[in-house]
């Protein structure tokens, strides 16, 4: 979950998910001015099956899409540049349940998606005409349940590649834990670090991961308890330890889907909240990698829960899923702090993420 600058263009591509249980129909698209901020509303760009996560390919290329439903299908597209359609490259199943969220490693040629209804892991490679090709499902590690009251199996809830590519690390909801494998890019294999696994505190729910640029340090939401912690990593052996844990703003318990992002000088993690329909502001100490609150910024919409960076790092857009709509908001270049640009889009019913795509 990271976000760096970029050479400078006139605008962005912007494609938002939506659950496809209510008038959504699937992939939405929208054209961000990067002069002002506006967004310019593309209409569905493509029909798919509750598409609850996106991500794109590192060449801006290919856009894939995680069906969190009954299907478990992984879905790869190519993005047209001028008209922002997408045209389906072909479908694969995840062969795990719900697949829920997704990351592609460093080197552009493997798919990991995370199963939330199975408690696994899957590993896809990337075709050179940026296709899925068959994939290869890997089991959490056994473990015992935790407290809490989701805490009963494994639910893979996010998958993220280290920056120097020899680890995945994948948070288990259900088990209270934060899974990591060594990652071999050439074999494309998954085996299990030493340890496997490290058990957060009891209740937690961990969510979403972002790892600090260095690669020493993670960090994470919690979906129950809710919160932000942060962790010391190990790239020697892909072990972890718990550094601090921050308060939520609300004291409402409610699992809300949230969204984590480290900027690229490592200096400000960003962390939603949707329970509070806020955004975390976390400054990094530049010593010890733990945080410290800036601010919490109300945000204009109900349940902020993704967001995401423009190429240039000038602009956070924000999926409200309950307030069915997307905002954007300016980044101060020296604070991060984010003040709202204009009002909301046309209402998209239950925007699940956002993924921005610069125009090549």
């Amino acid at each position: 979950m990271l976000f760096a600058s970029a050479a400078i263009a006139a605008d962005s591509l912007v494609y938002a998910g939506a659950y496809t249980t209510g008038a959504s129909r699937g992939i939405y698209g929208y054209r961000l001015d990067l002069g002002n901020g506006r967004l310019k509303t593309l209409g569905l760009v493509a029909t798919a099956s509750n598409p609850s996560f996106l991500v794109e390919h590192p060449d801006h290329r290919f856009l894939y899409a995680a069906s969190e439903d009954a299907t478990s299908m992984l879905s790869a597209y190519l993005i047209d540049p001028k008209s922002g359609k997408l045209s389906p490259v072909n479908q694969v199943l995840s062969k795990g349940v719900n697949p829920c969220h997704l990351a592609i490693d460093r080197s552009g040629r493997w798919l990991a998606a995370a199963n939330c209804g199975s408690g696994s892991v899957s590993l896809v490679p990337l075709r050179k005409d940026g296709g899925l090709g068959e994939t290869r499902a890997v089991p959490l590690p056994a473990g015992a349940p935790a407290d809490g009251p989701k805490q009963l199996e494994a639910h893979a809830d996010c998958v993220v590649f280290s920056p120097d590519n020899r680890y995945l690390a994948v948070s288990d909801e259900g088990l209270d834990r934060i899974v990591v494998y060594r990652f071999d890019p050439e074999a494309g294999s998954l085996t299990p670090a030493d340890p496997p696994f490290f058990v957060v505190s009891p209740g937690s729910g961990v969510g979403h991961l972002a790892f600090h640029p260095n690669g020493r340090f993670l960090y994470a939401v919690n979906n129950i308890r809710q919160g932000v912690t942060a962790y010391r990593f190990d790239p020697a052996n892909g072990s972890i330890e718990e550094l601090q844990t921050l308060a939520p703003q609300t004291s409402q318990r409610r699992t809300s889907a949230a969204e984590i992002a480290v900027n690229a000088a490592g200096t400000m993690v960003y962390a939603s909240n949707g329970a509070a329909n806020s955004m975390a502001l976390l400054v990094v100490d530049p010593v010890r990698f733990t945080l410290s609150v800036l601010e919490f910024t109300p945000l204009i919409g109900q349940r902020p829960s993704s967001f995401a960076f423009d190429p240039t790092a000038a602009y956070m857009i924000v999926a409200n899923q309950e307030s069915n709509n997307i905002t954007v908001y300016t980044v101060h270049p020296h604070s991060g702090q984010l003040r709202p640009v204009g009002r909301p889009t046309p209402p998209i019913q239950s925007p699940a993420c956002v993924v921005v795509v610069p125009v090549q």
